[in-house]
């Protein structure tokens, strides 16, 4: 195997300190398992034990009281995230870095962010724990969420907090303000997601793409003018600065517009 150009040992370091396995940093990096253990060794890195990734300081009980933080939280991780139960370990892609940071912050962490190294595109957070990976999976999010992970019963106050987190993982918003649709591949969480929107009275809808692989991808739609500033006032009421803040321009230019 050839070294993906531009990884350092450094960054191979980073990657294992993180505490991610040798066979899942190999495809990263472009080494086999046995050149990242030279790696180690040249640069005097002790080995961990096996299947005991090193444990960074986190809030472990970050998960386990329902707050608008956890619930904005919670909402990127199902949507963006990805745990392992093999590493006792989450980890959270996002392209904007100053979420990452936000998030880290709110669960008292150590900024572990892998920085896009070879095939991996974005920053990635890093928490190595087994009480959260448990914590989650108690609130339904497991190693193989996409297609099974349904709708978490959030209580009714952190509801918009949740759905800004779902947005800001896997929102889309259009330039024009006219539409949102957030994409999933769970028909559970798709349909629990279509309830909270009518709910909350808005003009919603599912639609439904067929992958290359014969997979269903679900996508739910809030549309109207009307209805996305009406949705932005619901989830970023309070909110302060745990947001993205582009999506929540689009969605509330109409509203400037009418006020002028």
């Amino acid at each position: 195997m050839a070294r993906v150009r531009g990884v350092t040992d450094e960054m191979i370091i980073e990657l294992y300190r993180s505490g991610l396995s040798y066979e899942k940093i190999c495809p990263i990096v472009g080494l086999t398992d046995r050149a990242i253990r030279n790696v180690m060794k040249k640069h005097g890195i002790e080995r961990r034990s096996t299947g005991r990734p090193r444990i960074h300081k986190v809030n472990e009980a970050f998960f386990q009281t329902w707050t608008a933080e956890m619930a904005w939280v919670l909402g990127l991780i199902i949507t963006d995230g990805h745990v392992s139960k093999t590493n006792n370990s989450v980890y959270l892609s996002q392209k904007d870095e100053t979420l990452l940071q936000k998030v880290a912050f709110l669960m008292d962490a150590e900024p572990i962010i892998a920085e896009p190294i070879g095939t991996r595109t974005i920053p990635m957070l890093i928490i190595n724990s087994k009480m959260i990976q448990l914590n989650l999976e108690q609130l339904g999010v497991t190693s193989n969420k996409s297609y099974t992970v349904g709708f978490p019963d959030v209580p009714e106050p952190f509801l918009p907090a949740f759905i800004r987190g779902v947005i800001d993982g896997d929102g889309w918003v259009q330039d024009r303000g006219y539409v949102m649709n957030i994409t999933t591949a769970s028909e559970p969480f798709a349909d629990g997601l279509m309830e909270v929107f009518r709910k909350w009275k808005l003009r919603t809808e599912i639609t439904t793409e067929i992958t290359v692989k014969g997979k269903n991808i679900f996508r739910i739609w809030v549309k109207g003018k009307q209805d996305l500033p009406k949705l932005a006032s619901i989830i970023y009421y309070g909110a302060d600065d745990l947001l993205n803040e582009n999506k929540r321009l689009r969605m509330v230019q109409h509203a400037i517009k009418i006020k002028k």
